[in-house]
């Protein structure tokens, strides 16, 4: 049976631009300053389990990010790491913070073409002000007909987003880099799920593909989307 298709949201981080790489680099400088204290496996490990303790306390995003670097590096040196290596995380953090956007390859083209024909939201997770410079600066703003900058992505999130406007869950479609928040609880909400992978993804937003629900989709490059939407149709 054909579907009608009236809503596509898209997904930012990593999937409209780059972010990812910029954590990346930053958390290889912050392997750099505590060399002398940890192995880089061993700080990769505390870190990460840092940042999940702390995701319910500073939400996703680069502030909470920094802060726990510095929870980190506090407890590796045991409260002996120097203020300067303090100074120089917050340092990053602020340049991840101004850092300038990079789109991915077709975004611009693809979110254009299909602008035309269908309502398009934008829905991210994060830091209210980050994410609201980032689409500034992306040039996209004026290509959405709505923004949603939630604190995190679930089903019920989802849902609530589609009610509040008047949108049927089977008839919108969620496109995304990550599994578990852009994909999995878009499909349980009764969207269509489109996973467009990243070559850089959190270790915290790993999850399984639903291979076998027939709303799951995944393509390689975003410049594919518009095929899929059609086969749909």
């Amino acid at each position: 049976m054909a579907v009608k298709l009236t809503t596509i949201a898209f997904d930012a981080d990593d999937t409209l631009w780059q972010n990812e790489q910029f954590f990346r680099l930053t958390q290889d400088r912050f392997a750099e300053l505590l060399a002398d204290h940890a192995e880089r496996d061993h700080l990769e490990q505390r870190l990460i389990a840092a940042e999940r303790r702390n995701v319910g306390r500073y939400g996703f995003g680069i502030k909470g990010f920094v802060l726990s670097m510095i929870e980190t590096a506090i407890e590796v040196t045991e409260q002996k790491v120097p203020a300067s290596v303090i100074a120089e995380l917050i340092a990053a953090g602020q340049d991840m913070l101004v850092h300038p956007i990079e789109l991915l390859p077709d975004v611009e083209e693809v979110v254009g073409r299909l602008a035309a024909d269908y309502r398009i939201l934008l829905i991210t997770k994060g830091d209210l002000l980050d994410q609201e410079r980032k689409l500034a600066q992306s040039g996209l703003g004026e290509l959405f007909d709505g923004v949603e900058i939630v604190s995190d992505k679930s089903a019920p999130v989802y849902g609530e987003i589609f009610a509040r406007r008047g949108v049927a869950p089977e008839d919108a479609m969620m496109v995304g880099n990550s599994l578990k928040s852009d994909v999995i609880p878009a499909i349980e909400a009764g969207a269509f799920g489109v996973h467009v992978p990243h070559d850089l993804t959190w270790a915290f937003e790993h999850a399984e593909p639903p291979t076998t629900h027939p709303r799951f989709h995944e393509i390689a490059r975003l410049g594919v989307l518009p095929k899929i939407i059609e086969s749909l149709g």
